[in-house]
């Protein structure tokens, strides 16, 4: 992956309609775009493959009785580039290893801890590696370090 420029270009998985409007008014907040929004591995399925997001935030519990792991199989066969951090209440589910994942931010999340995420991961895409630390509310997995090194 090579270097990006802002704004960034974000895809929202999330099935809680109110999580994924504040999840959505963040980003933009944060100066970056929304290219869009799903609830369901059905709906990312039927999104248009031009929309090529920078980073995709992916609940891992969806609607449909869907899972954000094959969202995120999906996400990797489709936007290959795409960095994908799991925005979930049941972060102990996910692997630091699993294919594809760049890191977890815990639910319930606050913004200051999504805009601290959002500079972090916004740094290390743009301008790698990030200078700051690690928030404290992101696990950021060793795939997301992987990233800045190419």
């Amino acid at each position: 992956m090579g270097r990006r420029h802002t704004p960034l270009r974000f895809l929202v998985v999330e099935d809680e309609a109110l999580l994924a409007m504040d999840l959505g008014m963040m980003i933009e907040d944060a100066g970056h775009h929304v290219v869009a929004e799903a609830g369901c591995l059905r709906e990312v399925q039927g999104l248009d493959v031009g929309i090529a997001p920078d980073v995709a935030f992916v609940d891992l519990h969806l609607a449909e009785g869907s899972s954000g792991l094959d969202v995120c199989a999906h996400i990797k066969q489709n936007w290959g580039d795409a960095i994908i951090v799991f925005v979930t209440a049941n972060p102990r589910k996910l692997r630091v290893d699993h294919p594809g994942a760049h890191g977890v931010i815990a639910k319930p999340f606050s913004r200051n801890g999504i805009m601290s995420a959002l500079r972090y991961i916004t740094e290390g895409i743009c301008d790698p590696p990030p200078s700051a630390s690690t928030p404290p509310d992101f696990t950021a997995f060793p795939a997301l370090a992987a990233t800045w090194k190419d």
